[in-house]
């Protein structure tokens, strides 16, 4: 099998945001480039399945919510881009902001996987005490 520059692109957006939606799935908060990730991915599955341009705007931001994701990824995403084939050509479709809301709908965030969320967010307790950046002097 032959694969374009650009369909090799979208295979590995797609392994990206089926792991993404694994790790959602068990209740992970998600990463900034798991969120995007998943985001991207899912916009792509909406144009395969015939939605329209301001629909996939709107669907972008239902997706996930801020306690879906790590503390400071939502300032981190500020727009997420795809670019799609509808049956009037290619599109780029970008939704700004898109992780606006409390809570994401979990529904639209795993469509088309066959996974389920279960139990509550949470993120695993692996973090140091220093602050990025910080200068430890000994």
């Amino acid at each position: 099998m032959r694969l374009s520059p650009r369909e090799i692109d979208k295979l590995v957006l797609h392994n990206a945001g089926f792991v993404a939606q694994k790790r959602y799935a068990r209740g992970l908060r998600l990463n900034y480039p798991e969120a995007t990730a998943l985001i991207a991915a899912q916009l792509l599955e909406f144009i395969r399945d015939g939605e329209r341009v301001a629909t996939l705007m709107d669907k972008g931001k239902q997706l996930l919510g801020i306690e879906d994701v790590l503390p400071g990824v939502p300032e981190m995403v500020h727009e997420v881009q795809v670019e799609g084939t509808f049956p009037d050509g290619t599109k780029l479709v970008t939704v700004h902001q898109p992780i606006c809301r409390a809570r994401g709908n979990a529904e639209l965030a795993l469509y088309g996987s066959g996974l389920v969320r279960v139990g509550e967010t949470w993120s695993p307790d692996n973090a140091s005490s220093a602050a990025p950046g910080e200068a430890l002097v000994a």
